[in-house]
């Protein structure tokens, strides 16, 4: 009897293994969306320099018109709809090549949608971070936390209920922006319906936002005199 339960233990702990092990291999940090090396080689040929302000992520950046609606026109928008942290490691040398005086980055809720990890993901920003410092030491670098999703939506099943994974993402990132001295931009506090949801009036899928969306983001950025010289 004791026997048959070491097999069964064993064989138990067997696939345990198995499927962790297949999981593992179920994500793909190569991934790039389809319109990623369009907008890459638009990005690139836009070249930066040392008054730009670069606005850095997935589609959540893409459809914030910051230059516009800021009046600014040293803001560089380089969203990427649908893209992860790898993809964002992957062009970074081409907006540091112009020594940027600022880098707000928001990125990673694509990844863990796509089952990457969470210290994969907070692992790439660590990287971000390394990189910047070592190739543009005078670049202030602002760390924004993911913002929460909405379920209610039904719309972009991969992103729900994932309040978890982004809790420790965001923790992560609190603890890369105090070791390196870049600055934490915290809008998932300012996204939370105070359940960890997405505010509902504020977004039109439970993932990205809408105009008073926006509107909420800008005004914690000048609140906080993070666009200041």
């Amino acid at each position: 009897m004791r026997k048959n339960f070491r097999t069964g233990s064993f064989l138990l702990l067997l696939l345990l293994g198995y499927s962790a092990y297949s999981q593992e291999l179920s994500w793909d940090t190569t991934y790039r969306p389809e319109i990623y090396p369009l907008l890459n080689d638009l990005y690139r040929s836009e070249k930066t320099d040392s008054s730009d302000i670069v606005f850095l992520g997935n589609s959540i950046t893409f459809w914030g018109l910051f230059n516009q609606t800021l009046g600014q026109p040293q803001i560089r928008n380089r969203g990427i709809p649908g893209d992860i942290t790898n993809g964002v490691l992957e062009r970074l040398d081409g907006i540091l090549d112009g020594k940027p005086a600022k880098i707000f980055i928001l990125i990673g809720i694509n990844d863990i949608a796509r089952g990457i990890p969470d210290s994969i993901v907070i692992g790439n920003q660590q990287r971000m971070v390394t990189r910047i410092r070592e190739r543009s030491p005078r670049t202030k670098i602002f760390l924004q936390t993911l913002l929460p999703t909405n379920s209610s939506f039904k719309k972009l099943a991969a992103h729900y209920h994932k309040e978890a994974h982004i809790r420790v993402v965001n923790e992560g990132l609190r603890k890369i922006a105090a070791a390196s001295g870049a600055t934490l931009v915290d809008l998932h506090a300012v996204f939370d319906d105070g359940t960890g949801q997405l505010i509902k009036e504020l977004t039109f899928d439970g993932v990205h936002i809408t105009k008073k969306g926006y509107d909420r983001w800008i005004r914690l950025l000048r609140e906080r005199h993070y666009l200041d010289d």
